[in-house]
């Protein structure tokens, strides 16, 4: 890996953003907290260093901050909170702003070059702002390149050393060419090289993979989700039949799924696989339950307990030992779970995968996929050669459906779930907007509604519907469905699956919503 921007997070939600905005720029890049000492962040010998927005005032007290030796080390971007953070350490003054900005608001841009590159004096651009401190004055060395109605220092550098600063997001869609801006960085001041692709990923982590298994044996878990299902393919690549995967069919996934796992992973890849039918155990242990985090438990524990037995089999068929488990696991899993100062975020729910073992289970963990965000995921998943009704699949939930009956968990429920879910994916295929939502699934609602069918009075099921649009989960609002296609799913749902007299289509965001229900 040759160039690697360090992003040291000051508690902006829009991180992750700068780092995907990096990576589809071609560069590798990192999330790490602002603790981390100088001595680590030179010998992880970053190309560029991004300091990220964040909530807090750089002149309050116990706030995060930085050394200005970090500003030495690489060219640096600060944005927002990292803007005034430099101005703030290099000596220059921030206060309050007598107007606060947020939303969009127009940059008028003083000098070209740098950051502006390819941008003419006195352009105007409409940019995202989210800030209500502002720099009142500059530090020694530093000249301003960018201002607006309410900022008249919004971007500045450093007039001999590669350093820049912009009080808006250029990562956010709302500024105006704000890929740009961070390519320039990228680019111009870092001389990065743009090498991070997904070719590029899969053959040095199938070599890093081969070399550190060697003969031993792995196994991997599958949910039928894109994420496992790329991380076992990638596994695949580096040690062959040595690799065993097993798929537990908890009773509670989408009609077809089992046998689309099949299908991919024993006839497309030739991917040696166990199948658990654990139906009866899970419906058995989720008998009267109608708690969401009792559920997850439940659904937890028991998965665990079932891969574990069917592991241990793997473990005793002959052959080398089996020494390595694969785990599906993304970046946003390993950076969601800390604060910008390293402590423990708040716990909405518990996390949808229902991975983890024992204690006691000795295997050592390969996750292939830590490094990367979804799409990126899906990227490598095509390098692979895997079938795009698999990677282009959206995400879907380690409990699977248990958190979308919202009553106790039954087999009637689950199959009139089941047949309302296939329509109403069936019915997103034929109108084309499959790969237009994020996510998309049907909700069995525990209340029962008056109808009537023919002469008849009829008292039964209600389904909602949901669909979002989003760029990672974190965010999503919900999917504006042309009115005939809502049309073609009520009246089909109605018609064909026996128990449902009504469907509901939700109109909430995220926040304040989840996109669960449970």
């Amino acid at each position: 890996m040759t160039s690697r921007i360090l992003i040291l997070d000051y508690g902006s939600q829009f991180t992750q953003l700068i780092a995907r905005r990096i990576r589809e720029a071609g560069v590798y890049s990192e999330i790490h907290p602002p603790t981390r000492s100088l001595e680590w962040i030179r010998t992880w010998d970053p190309t560029g260093i991004v300091l990220s927005g964040g909530p807090a005032s750089v002149y309050g007290e116990d706030v995060p901050t930085a050394d200005p030796a970090l500003l030495e080390i690489a060219p640096v971007l600060g944005i927002c909170y990292g803007m005034n953070l430099i101005a703030h350490i290099e000596g220059g003054v921030v206060t309050s702003g007598e107007r606060k900005e947020y939303g969009r608001a127009e940059l008028r841009i003083d000098e070209s070059g740098g950051i502006f590159r390819g941008f003419t004096p006195g352009e105007r651009l409409t940019v995202w702002m989210s800030h209500g401190d502002q720099v009142q004055s500059l530090p020694p060395g530093y000249r301003a390149i960018g201002e607006s109605q309410n900022a008249p220092i919004a971007a500045f550098r450093h007039e001999s050393k590669p350093i820049a600063a912009v009080q808006f997001h250029p990562e956010v869609a709302h500024t105006q060419r704000g890929a740009e801006i961070i390519s320039n960085f990228l680019f111009e001041l870092c001389g990065a090289e743009a090498s991070w692709t997904p070719g590029a990923f899969v053959e040095t982590h199938v070599a890093a993979i081969a070399d550190r298994v060697g003969t031993s044996r792995v196994i991997a878990g599958l949910s039928g989700g894109v994420d496992s299902a790329v991380a076992a393919a990638l596994v695949h690549r580096a040690v062959g039949d040595r690799l065993t995967c097993i798929f537990v069919d908890t009773g509670l996934l989408r009609r077809g799924e089992r046998e689309q796992v099949e299908r991919t992973f024993r006839r497309h890849l030739n991917i040696p696989l166990v199948t658990i039918d654990a139906e009866a155990r899970f419906l058995d242990a989720l008998s009267g339950v109608d708690d969401p985090e009792a559920k997850r438990r439940i659904i937890g524990h028991t998965f665990i307990d079932v891969f574990e037995a069917a592991a241990q089999d793997v473990e005793l068929a002959p052959g080398p030992p089996v020494e390595f488990l694969v785990q599906g696991t993304l970046y946003p899993d390993v950076i969601e779970s800390a604060s910008p100062r390293g402590g423990p975020s708040v716990t909405i729910k518990t996390h949808h995968n229902v991975g983890g073992l024992k204690p006691g289970m000795t295997f050592k963990l390969i996750e292939p996929l830590r490094d990367l965000f979804k799409d990126e995921v899906r990227n490598v998943g095509r390098e692979l050669g895997l079938p795009e009704e698999m990677v282009g699949r959206h995400p879907f939930p380690g409990p699977g459906l248990a958190i979308r009956v919202l009553t106790a968990v039954t087999r009637p429920a689950l199959d009139t779930l089941r047949h309302a879910d296939a329509i109403y994916l069936e019915e997103i295929r034929n109108a084309g907007l499959y790969d237009d939502i994020w996510q998309a699934f049907a909700v069995f609602l525990p209340v029962r509604s008056v109808g009537v069918m023919g002469d008849f009075r009829t008292y039964d099921n209600v389904i909602a519907l949901r669909a979002v649009t989003s760029a990672d989960g974190m965010t999503a609002d919900w999917f504006p469905f042309p009115p005939e296609v809502l049309a073609r799913m009520s009246t089909r749902i109605i018609n064909e699956v026996p128990g449902v007299n009504r469907v509901v289509y939700d109109v909430s965001s995220k926040p304040p919503a989840t996109i669960e229900w449970e």
